[in-house]
Order: structure tokens, then C-alpha cells, then sequence
């Protein structure tokens, strides 16, 4: 039996408004949100246990060929089961030396812990080696590891393996560097180089024993242009045919950002220095190659980064904005000038912005990360980047999506230029040189031009001075994806899935936050004109609350990977029973790896072919897709008896499982069914209705109904039944002259004791947290006061009862 406490009206009101207030926006809510504890409870996912004295987790590498995945952090390198990731772990104490310490120590660095081997690069060198560069206490380090399976070769072919006994034989003719294999030695540390028709047939006969995970033994290399010196300065890398392509800071002070290729027996090549044109204190983001066309000489290297910029339009203070450059993958620098620097180096600034309903454009400049999905087509993968606002004030978030082809298009219109009284930008109206610049020497448009060695002065001059495009690349449809703002928390990580559902193909992001939780979100059109963003659920991965750092994701294995400062953490991508136990619920949800089996709410595989699979993730209509099921729901729905007091207050829990859903209460007396409409009082909140003030035509049944996309269903019944105050009163009073000593009557009052816990609705707690926090602002002679009055109402009580009795 429920029995409510009494309150005062005015108090009662307002804090019915504090919790209505604070219920949040149901258009951003998740439908399904679950703690740490609740997302370990479904065994969907499973936290890294091995705890060792390292910080600064990263997820740099996820190999999908090997099942491995590999982690960088301080002065530690992890390999992990990708299917289990506390299933053996493989891991490599890689320190700084304590030399090295001192020295970083010395120059006035080490206050936060930065004079360690932080390791932020491992590229994969071939099946059998990784490289890794790590920051080496302010002196950037990379090595060689040892990585795969364990090689048992027969001993008649083993001394044919290079680098060991035999040199690589001489070449009949003179190859290109990529008809090499390069390895290093390791008695020498040297690298050597044979051809790769002699290694592969020696390769394919290796069997597959132990899975090996180490350093190759005497292999340093100098980590400069390759990984940053500071651990806190941001630096992206990938390893194509044997150069190193990375954007890092390549200086103690940090001063001198640039894009680099390193290694691969080329001559080194980077950015202009300190050319504030072409990079101004640039944060890195993203960097991958995607081919222009079926021509390979005009393949490029995209890179995404965000930069300070100091325009006079935007007063003196500099303003960050987002850029997306590009440069030739065959690019070997100027003959004259620009040598060793790129020569085909452009950027273009990223918009994403969205105007508000009094017309304000509100900008997402601050670039935080990319996830660049692959299609069918190579050459046109799809861009998602991730943006928040600047400053700190007001916190905003926002994902937007860009094509390729938008991209190009802006890559191959006019040029920026300063000019003017303002020297503001215009665009470029002038004469533009042959070859445009930008375009590839040896590419479809330019044949005739082996390297860009051979690019005339007036295109190289034109290059250094002309970096920027004038037009900006706007987002798919020019509106983001996603947007959140009035939050208090922002993105911080993004990765994307393609999924096949019964009705098509979707796309599902999964959004990290700097509160350590991950949102699953999709994006579905509405009309023609506008689309539909549904957040299905939002779940905390890590024990401790950190912001997400980096997260990648497997589809063949329906796994994402969470890493933080503190440590990692696996999650499958869905969680179908945290949805709900009917046909509805699973059908609403919309999620498209999940679909009713006719018994519960489980994983969808395109390759299902039973016939009672539902799913319907473009309109989630339950009419359609649950006939049948739906009345079951209705009749196992349980009719609860609850009790009020006549003159008290007494609440209603209803809580639907979506927070999409509006809820609508009907209130049954004599047969007859009304929409509630109390005019004594009536609060309604997220968890139910509170009502004040009861009275015996109060009493009836309560029904909660939710509708959402159409669809109403009964959430709850509640039969309500009010109690007459002056029975319960008499029923409960205790007759204290039997239990007590007249003198103990006398004594000094008691401390009242608080009240206990109750398994009410948070707004029935918080009244008796009020009522408790109002008996303890009391003064001691004012609770002698009220506790003297109430002694005199129960003996004048049970004067007047005995009477009653004495005239019976």
C-alpha cells in the first residue's frame, strides 16, 4: 500500500517545476541511456583489465586481416585480440632511457609528466613489421616491431631469407623503388633491399605458428618529421609504399608545424617554413590517400586540419577555422624554388554552420575529427567531420558531411588573394600559369611533365603565393548532419557504419563525448526537403568518467573500440533487449541492426530468412509490422492498486520507454473515460503525474497512454483508491500515555529522527528531503513548540474519544 506525504501547495509547485525543467529536450534525448554499471550488466561489452603504470590510451592501428588491434599510451605498446581484448594481451615496455629523462627534465619540461616515450604512430611496414615512432621525452624515436605470426622454414630455404646470410642478388635490369622489399637487418641496423618477385613465393610457404609481438633488437631511428617532440601537440601519419606522409610539430618549441614525407629513399619534403600563408599553427586531424582518377600519377594526399588565422575582418583577435589541403603523392619540389617543399600544396576552408530561426548563423570552426567512409567508388568516399564551436562559453557540436566531388570542385575554382586598400581576400582574376597548380606532374591533364621538377618558375612562384582556394567546401545539402547545442558536453570522436537493413542501407554515427559516454545516432530523411535525427542510445564506457580520445570500429565484427586517458574499452555496436520486451518497443526504436523475431528484440543479419522477422526502420510504424502482438502486450499489461490519503497528495508513475513519446493520461469512474483535466491540481512530469489535494472523487482508474510516430499504447494502469484522512489518522496514531513514563513526557524533546528512505519517485523523495531539510532549520525551543502542540491535539484526541465511549 502507497500512502503519500503531505505538503504544502506552494512548495509543492515548485519543485514540481524544478523537475519538469529539468527533464531535458526530447528531441536530443536518447532513447535508451545506460551507466557504466547497467552497459556492463548486458554483457555487451567488456573494459581492458590489465592495469599497468601507463596513461593515454590510443587507438593508432586496427589490423582486420590479423584480428589484432594496437594500442599506443605512455611508454607502452598493446596488442590486442580484437575479437576479446583481455584475452592475452601482448604488451611492449618501450621507456625513454633515464638519461634521456634527465636531459628533458633539464630544460624546464616534465612538470605534467611530458618526459616520457609517449607513443602516437604505429603504420604497418609490411605482414610481419609494424613502425612505430613514439615523442622519446622531447626526442622523437621510431623502431621497427616485430609483429605476426611465428616463421618455421624448412633449413634448406632458410639461409635464402634476406638479411640474413645471402645478399639480395643484383637486379637484371634497374627497378622502380616500388618493385623493392625493404627490410631492416638486424645485426646491422641497416636496411636492405630486394626485389619483391624474389620474397613473395619465399613468404607464402611460411606456416602460421605463435603470434609475435616485439622491438627489433638494435633498431633506432631519428622520429623527426615523423611524431611530434610534446605529447600534448596533435600529429597525424600513414605509411604509403614505403614514405612516411605526417603532419607534426617537428621542434622542441613547437613553433614549426609542416607536412612531411620521410623515408622511402626519397629526399625528404615539407611545407614552407614558417610561411604563415600556407600554415599557421596548425592541429592536425586526419590525413589518407584517395585516388582523382584511374590515372595513378594524379593520386593525392588529403589532410584535414584546423588553423589560426589573423584576417582584418575579424578585428585582432585570430579565429580558427577549418581547412581540408591536399598535395601530389609523386611531388619531388621545385628545380629552383620551392626545393624540397611541396609544389602542388593547396587548402580550402570547411564550412559548417547552421542559421538558427532568428536568421543567426551560428559556426562550427574548431575541426575535431574525420571519419572517411568508403563506397563502392574509391574516388568517392564520403567525409564526415566532426565540429565544435570556439571558446568556452557556449558549448555546440556538429557533424557534417561532404562529397568528394564538392571537394574537387572547389579545389579546381578560382584562387584567394589579397588585395585591396583592406588587403582583404578576393579572388584571383589574373592570368593562371600552365600546368593549373595543383595538378600532378605525369596526370591526365599533364603527360607531357615527368616530375614536378620541370614545372615552370611562373607555376612554382604562383604556388608559394596562392595556397589558398577562394571558395569555401559546403556540407551535403549545406546543413549539418547533427547539431547539438545547449548541452553540457561536446563531441570529441566520430566513426561511421553502413548497415544493411530489411528497407536499405543506413549510415550510424557513433559520437564520443568529453563526458566518457557514446551516443548511437541516426540520420533518416523526413521529406524531401528535411531529415530526421533519431539518438537511439547513449551509454557510459568507461568506469571513470574521461573524455573518448579515440574510437575505431569493426563491422566485420560488430565492435567498437573506446580508448581514454585511463584505459580502453570494447562495445558492440547493439544492444537490442535494452529496447524493450515487445514488438513496439523493438519496432520503434527504428535501430536497423536490431528486428523482432516473434519473441524478442534481437540482432538483425541480412542473410535471416525467417519470415517472422520485423523491422522497419524508415517509418517504425508498429500497426504494420506488429499485428498481433500488440494486444498480447495489452492484456499481460497488469492493472497496480495504489492507495492515497483524503487531503494529501499522492503521484502516478508512468515512465514510457522512449522520451520521444507524449503521454496522456485518462482517468475511469462509473464507466465513463475522460482525458484527465483535474482542476484541484494536476503536475504533470517525466516520470508521472503528481496529484494534490485528494478527494473521494479522486478515487477510479488511471490509465497512462504514450503515442509516439502514431502508434498508442497503454503504459500503465493505476487503480486509485482514497482513503477517508480521519480513519488512517485514528488508524496510525500511537497512544503514547500506555508506551511512556509521565516523566518522560516532561523531559526535553527528542531530536526528531529523519525520515527513512522510501522506494518513491524522485519528486516523492526530494519533498521528504524538503520536509526533513525544513525540521532541521527549525531552533530547538521551536521544535519543542510544535512537538508540544501536537501532544496536545492526541490527548485532547483521546479526551474526546473516551467521552464518545462513556455516552456509548
Amino acid at each position: 500500500m502507497t500512502v503519500t506525504m503531505t505538503a504544502s501547495g506552494a512548495q509543492l509547485v515548485l519543485l514540481a517545476l524544478c523537475v519538469c525543467r529539468g527533464s531535458g529536450l526530447q528531441q536530443t534525448a536518447p532513447r535508451v541511456r545506460l551507466s557504466f554499471k547497467e552497459l556492463m550488466d548486458t554483457r555487451a561489452a567488456r573494459p581492458f583489465s590489465f592495469s599497468f603504470n601507463t596513461s593515454d590510451y590510443r587507438v593508432l592501428l586496427m589490423d582486420q586481416d590479423q584480428g589484432r588491434l594496437y594500442l599506443g599510451s605512455r611508454e607502452y605498446l598493446v596488442a590486442l585480440d580484437m575479437h576479446n581484448v583481455n584475452k592475452e594481451p601482448l604488451i611492449i615496455h618501450w621507456p625513454a632511457s633515464a638519461k634521456r629523462k634527465g636531459e628533458c627534465q633539464m630544460t624546464g619540461k616534465g612538470k605534467q609528466g611530458e618526459c616520457a616515450n609517449f607513443v602516437r604512430l604505429i603504420e604497418p611496414w609490411n605482414r610481419t613489421h609494424l613502425y612505430t615512432c613514439g615523442t622519446g621525452a622531447y626526442q622523437p624515436t621510431c623502431t621497427f616491431i616485430n609483429r605476426g605470426w611465428r616463421a618455421e622454414v624448412r633449413r634448406g630455404r632458410r639461409s635464402r631469407l634476406p638479411g640474413r646470410d645471402l645478399p639480395p642478388p643484383p637486379p637484371p635490369r634497374k627497378l622502380s623503388a616500388a618493385e623493392y622489399f625493404r627490410t631492416p637487418n638486424w645485426a646491422t641496423g641497416l636496411f636492405v633491399m630486394f626485389p619483391r618477385s624474389l620474397v613473395t613465393p619465399l613468404l607464402s610457404d611460411l606456416p602460421l605458428q605463435d603470434y609475435l609481438f616485439r622491438l627489433v633488437p638494435g633498431y633506432v631511428d631519428s622520429g623527426k618529421g615523423k611524431c611530434s617532440y610534446d605529447p600534448k601537440q596533435e600529429s597525424v601519419a600513414v605509411l604509403l609504399n614505403g614514405n612516411l606522409y605526417a603532419g607534426v610539430h617537428i621542434d622542441f618549441m613547437s613553433t614549426d608545424a609542416a607536412l612531411f614525407r620521410t623515408m622511402g629513399g626519397r629526399t625528404a619534403i615539407r611545407t614552407e617554413q614558417y610561411d604563415s600563408r600556407w600554415l599557421n599553427e596548425p592541429v592536425f586531424v586526419q590525413i589518407q590517400q584517395i585516388p582523382d582518377s584511374a590515372e595513378r600519377n594524379d593520386d593525392k594526399l588529403y589532410f584535414f586540419f584546423r588553423e589560426k588565422t589573423l584576417d582584418s575582418s575579424s578585428g585582432t583577435s585570430p579565429s580558427v577555422l577549418a581547412r581540408v589541403g591536399r598535395v601530389c603523392l609523386n611531388d619531388e619540389g621545385g628545380q629552383k624554388s620551392l626545393v624540397n617543399r611541396w609544389t602542388t600544396f593547396l587548402k580550402a576552408r570547411l564550412i559548417c554552420s547552421v542559421i538558427g530561426d532568428d536568421g543567426v548563423e551560428t559556426r562550427f570552426d574548431e575541426l575535431r575529427d574525420v571519419f572517411i567512409q568508403p563506397t563502392q567508388d574509391e574516388r568517392s568516399p564520403m567525409v564526415y567531420a566532426l565540429f565544435t564551436t570556439a571558446g568556452s562559453v557556449f558549448k555546440g557540436s556538429a557533424v557534417c558531411v561532404y562529397s568528394m566531388a564538392d571537394i574537387r570542385n572547389v579545389f579546381n575554382g578560382p584562387f584567394a588573394h589579397k588585395h585591396g586598400h583592406n588587403y582583404q581576400w578576393t579572388e584571383y582574376t589574373g592570368r593562371i600559369p600552365y600546368p593549373r597548380p595543383g595538378t600532378c606532374p605525369g596526370g591526365t591533364f599533364t603527360p607531357g611533365i615527368r616530375s614536378s621538377r620541370n614545372f615552370s618558375d611562373e607555376a612554382v612562384n604562383f604556388i608559394r603565393a596562392h595556397p589558398l582556394m577562394f571558395h569555401p567546401v559546403y556540407p551535403i545539402h549545406r546543413r549539418p548532419l547533427v547539431v547539438r547545442t545547449g548541452v553540457d558536453y561536446r563531441y570529441t570522436a566520430l566513426v561511421v557504419d553502413q548497415v544493411d537493413a530489411v528497407d536499405g542501407r543506413y549510415e550510424v554515427l557513433f559520437l564520443g563525448t568529453d563526458q566518457g559516454t557514446v551516443q548511437k545516432i541516426i540520420v533518416l530523411p523526413k521529406d524531401p526537403t528535411s531529415m530526421e535525427e533519431l539518438t537511439l542510445e547513449e551509454v557510459e564506457v568507461f568506469r571513470s568518467r574521461a573524455p573518448v580520445k579515440t574510437m575505431k570500429i569493426s563491422s566485420k565484427r560488430q565492435q567498437l573500440y573506446v580508448s581514454s586517458d585511463a584505459g580502453l574499452t570494447q562495445v558492440s555496436l547493439h544492444r537490442c533487449g535494452a529496447y524493450g520486451r515487445a514488438c513496439s518497443d523493438c519496432c520503434l526504436a527504428r535501430d536497423p541492426y536490431c528486428a523482432w523475431d516473434g519473441e524478442s528484440c534481437s540482432a538483425f543479419t541480412p542473410s535471416t530468412k525467417r519470415r517472422s522477422r520485423r523491422q522497419d526502420v524508415k517509418h517504425g510504424d508498429p500497426l504494420r509490422q506488429c499485428r498481433g502482438f500488440n494486444a498480447k502486450v495489452e492484456k499481460r499489461l497488469r492493472e497496480m492498486v495504489q492507495f492515497g490519503v483524503e487531503g494529501s497528495s499522492t503521484f502516478l508513475e508512468c515512465q514510457p520507454r522512449s522520451p520521444q513519446a507524449t503521454v496522456k493520461w485518462l482517468f475511469q469512474r462509473e464507466g465513463r473515460r475522460k482525458v484527465l483535466n483535474r482542476a484541484g491540481g494536476a503536475l504533470r512530469t517525466a516520470h508521472g503525474v503528481l496529484l494534490t489535494s485528494l478527494n473521494q472523487s479522486d478515487a477510479g482508474l488511471y490509465q497512462c497512454v504514450a503515442t509516439e510516430n502514431n502508434f498508442k499504447h497503454t503504459v500503465a494502469r493505476v487503480a486509485l483508491r482514497v482513503l477517508d484522512r480521519d480513519i488512517v489518522l485514528a488508524l496510525t496514531a500511537r497512544d503514547e500515555d500506555e508506551d511512556e513514563e509521565p516523566g518522560a513526557r516532561r523531559a526535553a524533546p527528542l531530536p526528531r529522527a529523519p525520515l527513512p528512505p522510501t522506494p518513491f519517485p524522485p519528486e516523492i523523495r526530494l519533498i521528504n528531503q524538503y520536509c526533513q531539510s525544513y525540521w532541521e532549520q527549525l531552533s530547538p525551543k521551536q521544535q519543542q513548540q510544535q512537538q508540544q502542540q501536537q501532544q496536545r491535539k492526541r490527548t485532547s484526541r483521546r479526551h474526546t474519544e473516551s467521552q464518545d465511549q462513556g455516552l456509548g
